[in-house]
């Protein structure tokens, strides 16, 4: 009955689960609270960047101050500025010209075409199991995806500099000597009434970074700017994804509330971003595009004024846009415009530092309570070992030992339950007719020897939130990604490549169905019984290797506890038998 009881609870769970999952993917609310992704693999070639009729415009401000108004989102119906002729840039010799930035983290490629920051490396993060000595390009227009960084600054009437302006710079490739703290990519550009430098800086240790953009206004009349950045991608997904797991990609922005009072966090789909476009002007907050594993943000000061976007792009793929307040920059004087924006994988001891709400974007779903504290115990566990697999069987045992009285309990029943199996089976089949009479029985015996059946199903039913938060842990957190843990298992947060855990654990499972006997089973229940264990393992090849270590664990633990309570009981039986002689 106990073994019965343990099967049913476990495939109700496990199959909830996937319930649970398919509906979060097909029916998640439409700002995308739910983990499904809703993204295809996109395989054609990007086109080219975006219009420059697709280019913000600012709102009038007083020569010498700051408006704190930011601009509209309209359309530009006239041609981009573009460089002097006399100033002819590398960028009109060769489009596709690049300057490249390095640092301890990251490589990023600018095109000079526009300043638009093209491609982003990610030092130490593997493309996938398969290729984990190449860098994972955070942002990237190669191989048929577009995911890029778009900046520039933008006037009451027409653009200054875009993400289409051409740059030219004096050094194309800087790296992040020893002993420094920071690099800076210099491009400079001559447009009509304005000296502008655009300055990339990024420091060591950080993937936060920005675009500074320095302007001497050249000509005879004050110029209104807005700094505006935006990320613009289309739909694909980065290598190592799992297989079977659902996992949110889509924009993803900290906004503030509507009565004023706090901020919270929000997220879109992609492929709901067409229906749920949006425009929002506020104080501080931060936007960008979140996926498995990593997030990218264009942040805004705590106390400046901002309109943030997200909507498709005319050409391609779709925006999540910032635009600053405006500022007036006099004839004869300079003026520094300051975008912060952050790239990178969503540590969790770093996230916090980043900006306000970043941390949110680590999405633990409904388990987050749990799920939390469990990732603090296992992080602190792999600080002690410094191997995430021992590290979740340190975190077994811990779970376990804190149920030890349970599963004392839930064994001691089960051994009693085997050893008044001949008892139980006389009374069903004396009261077989007599269901109340049966009950009555069976609750005198239980009282009489002191046991409980539901006892079994304690432990099993406190685990299942430990279990599932594992899954989300396993999954959302990216200190798991391709954590190796022994021999063949390189990637503890995808299924075991060779099925080998998921085995062990239906032998696993098996070896405790005879250790606690079927006695009280009839023929046609033992043989289904025998059955479970080769279904769990099959349900459990598709979750991760981490999620499967764990529950061999348990049972393996359980196997001993079980042995060790048994043998107590058997113990403390023939004490009294010697007694009572």
């Amino acid at each position: 009955m106990e073994n019965r009881r343990f099967i049913l609870i476990a495939l109700l769970a496990v199959v909830g689960f996937f319930m649970y999952q398919a509906w979060q993917a097909d029916y998640g609310n439409a700002n995308g609270n739910g983990n499904g992704n809703g993204v295809a693999q996109n395989d054609t070639p990007p086109l080219p960047p975006a219009s420059p009729d697709d280019v913000p415009v600012a709102q009038p401000a007083d020569a010498g101050e700051s408006t704190g108004d930011t601009p509209n989102d309209i359309d530009l119906p006239e041609a981009v500025p573009a460089a002097a002729p006399a100033q002819e840039s590398a960028a009109e010799a060769d489009p596709s010209a690049r300057a490249v930035i390095e640092t301890d983290l990251v490589r990023a490629e600018v095109a000079l075409q526009g300043g638009q920051l093209r491609r982003l490396e990610l030092k130490g993060y593997g493309e996938s199991a398969e290729q984990p000595d190449v860098d994972l390009s955070l942002l990237d227009d190669r191989m048929g995806r577009l995911f890029v960084l778009q900046s520039g600054l933008v006037g009451t009437e027409s653009a200054l500099v875009t993400h289409l302006t051409e740059f030219r710079t004096e050094i194309p490739s800087v790296r992040l000597a020893e002993g420094e703290d920071a690099v800076e990519l210099v491009l400079t550009a001559t447009v009509d009434g304005a000296e502008v430098r655009k300055i990339y800086r990024f420091e060591r240790d950080s993937y936060r970074a920005e675009i500074r953009h320095e302007v001497t206004n050249t000509g005879s009349a004050a110029l209104a700017l807005s700094p505006y950045a935006r990320f613009q991608r289309t739909a694909f997904l980065t290598g190592g994804e799992p297989k079977f797991a659902m996992t949110f990609t889509g924009t993803a922005f900290y906004e503030q509330r509507e009565d004023g009072d706090g901020y919270r966090f929000e997220k879109i789909k992609l492929d709901n971003i067409a229906d749920d476009a949006f425009e929002t002007q506020q104080t501080g907050g931060w936007i960008g595009f979140l996926q498995h594993y990593f997030v990218t943000a264009i942040l805004n000061d705590e106390d400046a004024v901002a309109t943030f976007a997200a909507r498709p792009a005319t050409d391609q793929g779709y925006f999540a846009q910032y635009v600053g307040a405006s500022q007036s920059v006099a004839p004869g004087e300079q003026q520094v415009f300051v975008t912060p924006f952050f790239a990178g994988p969503k540590l969790q001891d770093r996230l916090p530092d980043v900006a306000p709400g970043m941390a949110l974007t680590i999405d633990y779903g409904i388990l987050t309570p749990i799920s939390g504290p469990l990732f603090w115990v296992l992080n602190k566990f792999h600080s002690l070992t410094g191997n995430w697999g021992f590290a979740i069987i340190l975190l077994t045992l811990l779970v376990k030992g804190a149920m030890y009285k349970l599963s004392e309990a839930q064994y001691r029943s089960m051994a009693k339950m085997k050893k008044f199996a001949p008892r139980i089976a006389d009374i069903r089949e004396r009261y077989s007719d007599n269901r109340e009479a049966l009950q009555k029985a069976m609750m005198d015996l239980y009282k009489k020897e002191g046991f409980n059946p539901l006892a079994g199903c304690w432990p099993l039913l406190l685990q299942f939130p430990v279990f599932i938060a594992l899954y989300w842990v396993l999954l959302e957190s990216v200190e798991l990604r391709q954590a190796p843990f022994i021999f063949w298992i390189q990637d503890l947060a995808l299924p075991d490549p060779w099925f080998v855990l998921p085995v062990l654990f239906g032998i696993s499972m098996w070896a405790q169905q005879k250790l606690s006997g079927q006695q009280m089973m009839d023929p046609t229940q033992q043989k289904i019984m025998m059955v479970m264990p080769i279904m769990l393992a099959a349900f459990f090849t598709f979750f991760q290797s981490g999620l499967v270590l764990y529950w061999l664990t348990s049972n393996l633990i359980g196997i001993t506890q079980q042995w060790f309570i048994v043998r107590k009981l058997e113990r403390e039986d023939a004490a009294k038998a010697a007694i009572r002689r």
